[in-house]
């Protein structure tokens, strides 16, 4: 989701998983980067799982016509889907999450696609403190990411990033995210638990362009790495355990390398290319937003956490 508002989608229409399947960015080569996961044997007996966030707890995919829709096979739907298969079945999900959400409209208001997300709240925080504090007793998991869209239109009209855009973001996420945990942890009850996540760096398909657009690409990791120390440790200092996506998607390795349409990239530009929508033909993409099997990635990561 890192840096990459140029291509962020505009809008949203209703739509189904079989929409977001027309599109779909599965080819043999992403299917073969996709990660091989060990199944998960233990359910965890949750009463409630309450997906708080931006686009991606949102399921956001393009359609066939570039248009976003609520596709059903976000990272919350897959982890939702997962609780219940392995042991939670009377499960009850409950996403607040909205498309478009910063740090700041999280806590105040004014999610840019509010409108069209379904939600019928004002405000996520406040909706979120309503609903941990009707259900004190109950056993719930509260998963959270937010902040990329602090950052994501930090990009100047000739395609480089806006270093004085981004520091605000930056500084802007690393106040506010602690004031939404704070508020959070404050409304929960004792048997409520918390995991939050940080981002992938959607601007590493730029290393497909050139010279110029793999110095973007080495500037835009470098930026995902302070933009999510910065998320690590706001989290951290509300003992909030991390899904690691960056690491899931190999964000900063240029080192390792894998085979892309019969040319050979780096491991983290791969994976960008496989899990997202940034390397699709127009009008699909580019598209920063995770296909279905990136979700998936995000999901397991999420479900690493559980697991310890």
């Amino acid at each position: 989701m890192m840096i990459a508002g140029a291509v962020a989608a505009c809008c949203i229409a209703t739509g189904t998983a079989a929409d977001a399947a027309t599109a779909a960015h599965t080819s043999s080569a992403a299917q073969s980067q996709s990660p091989s996961w060990q199944g998960w044997h233990g359910g965890t007996d949750y009463d409630y799982y309450l997906a708080l966030g931006d686009s991606l707890a949102w399921g956001y995919q393009p359609n066939s016509a570039g248009v976003g829709i609520k596709s059903g096979h976000g990272y919350a739907d897959d982890l939702a889907a997962d609780l219940r298969r392995h042991g939670d079945w009377n499960l009850k999900y409950d996403n607040l999450s909205c498309p478009g959400e910063t740090t700041g409209t999280m806590l105040d208001g004014g999610c840019p696609l509010l409108s069209g997300s379904g939600q019928t709240y004002t405000v996520q925080e406040a909706a979120a403190v309503a609903f941990l504090k009707a259900h004190p007793h109950a056993r719930i998991l509260v998963t959270l990411d937010i902040g990329a869209n602090n950052i994501d239109t930090c990009v100047n009209s000739d395609g480089t990033l806006d270093a004085t855009c981004i520091e605000q973001g930056i500084s802007e996420a690393g106040t506010q995210l602690p004031e939404i945990l704070g508020e959070l942890k404050a409304a929960a009850g004792r048997h409520v638990s918390f995991v939050g996540m940080n981002y992938y760096d959607a601007f590493l398909a730029d290393w497909l362009t050139g010279s110029a657009g793999q110095a973007v690409a080495e500037e835009s990791v470098t930026v995902s790495n302070e933009f999510n120390g910065v998320l690590d440790a706001a989290y951290a200092a509300f003992h909030v355990p991390v899904a690691d996506v960056s690491d899931a998607f190999k964000t900063t390795d240029f080192t390792d390398t894998a085979s892309l349409d019969g040319t050979t990239v780096p491991i983290n530009v791969a994976n960008i290319c496989n899990w997202t929508w940034m390397c699709a033909p127009a009008p699909v993409g580019p598209n920063i937003h995770a296909n279905n099997i990136g979700y998936s990635v995000i999901a397991r990561t999420f479900e690493e956490q559980l697991r310890h």
